[in-house]
């Protein structure tokens, strides 16, 4: 049974070395945001990391005691996260099966959002066009 264990752990141990491994010479030969590919990338680039940073700090919150309530405290800025990522593919992308996706994230993020805060009887943000939508208003 012991010897069982320790072949375990030494599994694990190669298979966390391989891993390391592969992320190290991955983040080599991956583009950065401090360094984008292209100056046609940095926008979207940018724009990506800007609803990261955004969404992460929004999901950090401090526990209500009701795990309901936090969950969508949590996931609704995740998902608005998700929105905002669709929206800079929407606007810099060019494949039309990528744009085609985003477009359902969009729908369908906004979608759960309402639904988890009526589930929790907050009321629903705003109706308002995506910013990649021409507002009929003068």
């Amino acid at each position: 049974m012991r010897k069982s264990v320790i072949d375990v752990y030494r599994i694990w141990g190669a298979a966390g070395f391989l891993l390391a491994g592969l992320a190290a010479g991955a983040s080599e030969a991956a583009p950065t945001l401090d360094k984008p590919e292209t100056t046609a990338e940095a926008p979207f680039l940018a724009e990506n990391d800007a609803a990261m940073t955004k969404m992460m700090a929004a999901m950090t919150i401090k526990p209500s005691g009701n795990v309901d309530q936090d969950f969508v405290a949590m996931m609704a800025p995740h998902h608005r996260g998700a929105i905002d990522m669709a929206q800079a593919e929407l606007r810099h992308g060019h494949n039309e099966q990528l744009r085609r996706l985003a477009q359902e994230i969009i729908v369908t993020q906004q979608q759960e959002i309402a639904a988890m805060k009526l589930a929790v009887g907050q009321p629903l943000p705003p109706s308002l066009p995506s910013p990649d939508q021409i507002s009929k208003e003068p």
